[in-house]
């Protein structure tokens, strides 16, 4: 019998693919190379742009559990956040450190106690480098908190912003999200992960 597996994307403009031509983004080349290894899934994409971590920590569990609850099927969660977290507002950036890392926290504890095993995907860069930064220690927070948990982690930031295509697609366009070659490097980055992830 086969796996039922229903996995809700949660996070920000990245999981819902801005800026894709091909309105597949990371998420759906993700999804489509799993049905390709022969393990489909039913996939939920609850990105929304422009949220911050607390943003996603105050809906996420409202929006995952009539999808994921009460069934015989496997149901799972994959968290993307931290870029919005960081952009700078009149001078500050939108959420202090410490509120990011208590609102990832916050959505880590529930993910535990609705017994969802989850994936984190770190954030991603942008071409502001100054914001680079501020997200780098954003992402190495998130990275700890994982790390204690036993939550495994996928960082991407470095990679993404060593690397010319992204940084290309991202400049061309709004300054934050890339075009599909982009979201196609960061699916590669992820699905590793993803595959020891999902067959565990």
């Amino acid at each position: 019998m086969s796996r039922d597996l229903r996995i809700c994307f949660v996070g920000d403009s990245y999981v819902a693919g801005v800026g894709d031509p091909e309105h597949l983004g990371w998420v759906g080349r993700l999804a489509a190379a799993s049905a390709r290894d022969g393990l489909p899934l039913t996939s939920y994409v609850l990105g929304v742009r422009r949220q911050t971590t607390a943003d996603v920590a105050d809906r996420w569990a409202t929006e995952c559990r009539p999808r994921l609850a009460g069934g015989p099927w496997e149901p799972r969660v994959v968290l993307s956040t931290g870029v919005n977290d960081t952009t700078d507002a009149d001078g500050a950036p939108r959420l202090t450190p410490q509120r990011s890392v208590a609102a990832f926290i916050e959505v880590l504890t529930g993910a535990a106690a609705a017994r969802w095993p989850l994936l984190v995907v770190g954030p991603p860069a942008v071409a502001d480098d100054a914001q680079n930064e501020r997200t780098a220690a954003v992402d190495a927070s998130f990275a700890g908190v994982c790390a204690a948990r036993g939550v495994p982690y996928v960082p991407v930031l470095p990679a993404l912003a060593a690397d010319p295509t992204w940084r290309a697609e991202v400049a061309a366009g709004d300054g934050a999200h890339p075009g599909a070659a982009g979201y196609a490097l960061l699916a590669d980055l992820v699905r590793p992960h993803w595959q020891s992830w999902i067959s565990g």
